[in-house]
């Protein structure tokens, strides 16, 4: 399917120069003089670079053949993170750059979405929030609930995150994927 300039919304997958990119932000420009055109700013879907680009409002772009699948994340071995479909039961992996930051928050038997170029596994889209357990902080603060404080965390998963000062260890939190944000404590250490 063929889009147009006009067709440009936060999260449309074109292709341009023969690789998959997605709109993050773009801005329609009618300059007084000459042809308008269209400021955007792209996120290459094989490497995660960004990238910057003008466009004439005439220019056409092709739709980029990207499905995504449900799997569930099996185990890490090596550099290869491997994943099996959910209906079929086919297995696939992606390496340590494709999975990217989402490697801090992946945790075995989770349910993910793994986005797929002209068929070729080529990243992963964990759920929003996810829960997993502090294995290792600083010890907890008393009376440190008001002061907005925050520590480093490691997680079951090995990634890290701020959390407030009275978070212990092996309490349960609820982190916000997208950021690497904490949300809430979930339910108290040991």
């Amino acid at each position: 399917m063929v889009i147009g300039t006009t067709d440009f919304k936060s999260g449309v997958k074109i292709e341009v120069d023969g690789f998959p990119y997605e709109i993050v932000d773009f801005v329609h420009v009618k300059p007084a003089k000459g042809g308008s055109f269209v400021r955007t700013k792209m996120r290459n879907l094989k490497t995660g670079n960004t990238l910057e680009r003008t466009f004439r409002s005439v220019e056409k772009f092709e739709l980029s053949d990207i499905a995504d699948r449900e799997m569930q994340f099996l185990y890490l071995q090596g550099e290869a993170f491997h994943f099996m479909d959910t209906e079929s039961y086919e297995q696939t992996f992606l390496t340590i750059a494709q999975v990217g930051h989402a490697r801090n928050f992946l945790k075995e038997n989770m349910l993910t979405q793994i986005m797929f170029y002209k068929g070729d596994p080529i990243g992963v889209t964990l759920p929003n929030f996810v829960e997993l357990t502090i294995t290792e902080t600083a010890p907890g603060v008393k009376g440190d609930t008001a002061t907005g404080g925050t520590k480093l965390a490691k997680l079951e998963t090995g990634g890290e995150v701020k959390v407030p000062l009275y978070i212990e260890e092996g309490t349960l939190i609820k982190i916000d994927t997208r950021s690497g944000n904490y949300i809430e404590r979930v339910r108290y250490g040991p």
